[in-house]
């Protein structure tokens, strides 16, 4: 059915694309104003989908509290071997995006429709591999050192999560479509709608109300990876049955597999998700190296860490807008369009990162209290907790531009270069030097955190001269 009305079908989508690409053909290159309203309607329903992924695992934490401290302990471990596993799949569904949106600015309906489908066949190939990590993360955690009950009890809880991450992989897959053809509206829909559904399933779950049965912490993974699959099929049957995504008839001929637009993928994505891994794989031991200092140290670093995390999603949200308008303008031969985009979102994350952190700096010892309450027992880790948000200040900054310029690289298909500078400006300059001020030069947890905002300015600048490079050697 689908190949006899298929090329009424494109038609009518070119029709619909050139009518939303045409008015920014023909901008000034000087005329930024435009370039600034397009990038914040992408990036504003992109933050909120990304703060409502972080509203869910707050909760999830929050229910899983109540079971006991040594639950809390076992959650944050099978957390970690988890997310490596996760990490590396959202690297590749990353690369939906650009592929998808330079299609939509080339006017190639065809192509935009194969980018889906790359995607979710990706998903799919790559979730069942992954699944072994978090499968095995009992032995994984014990081989690490982690004493066998945490080890046990994290095993538990991922047998329960293991099961979701070809949904929540193939969401992301389709969020990227969405995005990449100026609807980003209906993820952000679909996850605020997940987040009292997964508080309430996670809930009964865990302490068997209404007739289900009592699963503890198995009961939170499971409902995690029911939420994940619901939120999957709901985009899925938007992305089939609703305008404008329908005329693209996305699922047309699912089975087949597009081996080389899926080579391309992978190309892109897989840099993507080592920079990533290398980037996890920093805070990670930046947690360690608190470890190694204090108690109080690294209590104050998760607190400043999880503040971090949540004005994260400001910069990531414009990182990923950013993708899509650099996409969209690389896709219709635009180069100054490509250079426009990439400097509006620049100034943009800049602007509105700057603004919070100043918030935060106020705000800074009212942040520790909340998570740890104003008694005098926890008075110091809330003021090393308010030093470290001070110092982030600067680190904030850097954070938020390598986000937003890798995110703008991606949108030329340009990853392999982000991977080589994550690695410098991560391991080769922040890592070292983390560990030098720490333990050499007497500023402990403090120094810590200058180390990585080194290492996170070397990264962004390494980000900056890469795009200002390549932009000019494509206007040239």
């Amino acid at each position: 059915m689908f190949s006899t009305c298929g090329c009424a079908i494109d038609a009518a989508m070119l029709d619909s694309i050139q009518s939303q690409r045409q008015p920014h053909i023909g901008m000034p290159q000087s005329h930024l104003a435009q370039e600034f309203v397009e990038t914040l309607r992408l990036a504003v329903p992109m933050m909120l989908t990304q703060l409502g992924q972080i509203a869910m695992i707050t909760s999830d934490l929050a229910l899983i509290g109540r079971l006991g401290e040594d639950a809390v302990a076992a959650a944050a471990l099978a957390h970690t071997v988890y997310f490596v596993s996760f990490t590396f799949g959202l690297g590749l569904m990353a690369a939906v995006s650009p592929l998808a949106a330079q299609a939509f600015g080339a006017g190639d309906v065809r192509r935009i429709r194969r980018s889906l489908r790359v995607g979710l066949w990706v998903a799919f190939l790559i979730s069942l591999p992954m699944m072994a990590s978090p499968l095995y993360g009992e032995h994984i955690l014990i081989t690490l050192g982690q004493a066998s009950h945490s080890a046990g009890l994290a095993q538990r809880y991922l047998n329960g999560l293991a099961w979701g991450i070809a949904p929540a992989l193939g969401f992301v897959a389709l969020r990227s479509m969405m995005s990449a053809v100026n609807r980003p509206q209906a993820p952000l829909w679909i996850t605020l709608a997940a987040i009292p559904a997964n508080f309430a399933l996670v809930y009964c779950l865990i302490h068997g109300l209404f007739g289900l049965p009592e699963l503890g912490l198995f009961g939170a993974g499971l409902a995690t990876t029911l939420v994940n699959l619901g939120t999957f099929i709901a985009a899925l049957a938007i992305a089939a049955w609703r305008e404008p995504f329908a005329r693209y008839h996305p699922l047309a001929h699912w089975w087949r597999i597009d081996w080389s637009l899926m080579r391309q993928l992978i190309e892109i994505g897989a840099p993507i998700s080592f920079s990533l891994l290398l980037e996890y794989g920093l805070f990670s031991s930046a947690a360690l190296l608190m470890g190694l200092i204090s108690t109080t140290a690294l209590a104050a670093h998760q607190i400043a860490l999880q503040v971090t995390a949540v004005l994260f999603m400001v910069p990531l949200g414009i990182g990923m807008a950013a993708t899509v308008r650099v996409g969209h303008a690389f896709g219709r031969d635009d180069p100054a369009g490509v250079r426009r985009a990439g400097l509006v979102a620049a100034l943009l994350g800049i602007a509105l990162v700057a603004g919070l952190t100043v918030a935060i700096i106020l705000g800074r010892y009212e942040l520790g209290r909340l998570f740890l309450g104003s008694g005098d027992a926890s008075a110091p880790t809330v003021a090393l907790a308010a030093t470290l948000l001070l110092v982030g200040a600067t680190f904030f900054i850097a954070d938020a531009l390598q986000t937003i310029m890798g995110g703008a690289l991606r949108g030329i298909n340009d990853t392999r270069m982000t991977l080589v500078f994550a690695a410098i400006g991560y391991w080769c300059v922040g890592f070292p030097i983390a560990w030098m001020l720490a333990f050499h030069a007497g500023l402990a947890a403090i120094g810590v955190w200058i180390g990585l905002s080194i290492g996170s300015f070397v990264y962004a600048a390494l980000l900056i001269l890469r795009f200002a490079m390549l932009t000019r050697k494509i206007t040239g």
